[in-house]
């Protein structure tokens, strides 16, 4: 059977060496490997991507108790690294992607409610002009669809610049993550690891409060929220103003997934 041939996205939008191609090298650097079923895994920050590398790292017999080893991930992004070869020779390719809406409301409630690093990140790119702990969700998507700052972190980069290929075996959605489970296990021989637990960013054992609009609620407030359980609802952080602003900076995010999976599925359609 004559090996398929894998098209690369960004290879051929510059002259220059592949090796100096920015675009390209990017999304191969967020191509994994999954040894055993010869697989590439694009993977993109707030999509499931802890979960997907802690399953890939015990695959890959680097790890093997997710509970006591699950911290190996965060130093070893690039371990499982694509070459060239394996890029145009995998037997077998897939991504998860993400409502854009949602990925950046996640965020904004794990990253800079949560004061973490990437929050300081920000506040020094900003030129410390705003504390961390005055960003509210308005403010944030304000600085971050600016054009200097959209692909300042990895977590708000738009999905498009993390695909590799011009066309993958399977596209899956988070937001239908339990029905992708079940074909990701069995084409890519992976059998996946729930890291939410371990991670505790998700949202998905908080109660989502819907009471009162949050785009101008300060962190302190939704941390305090979160202390008891809560958590605002994701599309609360958002007004008209805000939607407008996401859907035009990060529209090639939103009309792939509009493509891949209906306008349905976003979280404002």
């Amino acid at each position: 059977m004559p090996m398929k041939i894998r098209q690369l996205n960004y290879s051929a939008t510059s002259l220059v060496n592949l090796s100096k191609n920015q675009q390209h090298q990017f999304a191969q650097a967020h191509a994994l490997r999954i040894y055993n079923s010869n697989a590439i895994y694009s993977f993109i920050p707030k999509n499931a991507c802890s979960t997907l590398r802690v399953s890939l790292a015990i695959a890959n017999g680097c790890i093997t108790n997710a509970n006591k080893d699950f911290n190996w991930i965060h130093d070893n992004n690039d371990t499982f690294r694509a070459d060239l070869a394996s890029l145009v020779r995998a037997d077998y390719t897939f991504v998860i992607l993400r409502c854009p809406y949602a990925r950046l409301a996640s965020a904004y409630l794990d990253k800079m409610v949560e004061l973490t690093t990437e929050a300081w990140a920000l506040h020094d790119t900003m030129q410390r002009k705003l504390t961390p702990d005055a960003l509210t969700f308005r403010l944030f998507i304000k600085a971050i669809t600016q054009t200097e700052l959209l692909r300042t972190n990895i977590h708000w980069q738009p999905q498009v610049d993390f695909l590799v290929y011009k066309e993958y075996d399977d596209y899956f959605n988070l937001e239908n993550f339990s029905a992708a489970k079940e074909i990701i296990e069995k084409k890519a021989q992976l059998k996946i690891v729930d890291a939410r637990p371990l991670t505790k960013h998700g949202t998905d054992r908080s109660v989502r409060v819907t009471d009162q609009p949050y785009a101008d609620s300060l962190p302190a407030e939704i941390r305090a929220l979160k202390a008891i359980g809560k958590v605002p609802d994701p599309a609360q952080l958002y007004d008209d103003q805000l939607i407008a602003v996401v859907k035009k900076t990060f529209k090639k995010d939103l009309d792939l997934y509009k493509n891949l999976f209906s306008a349905e599925r976003l979280m404002f359609s």
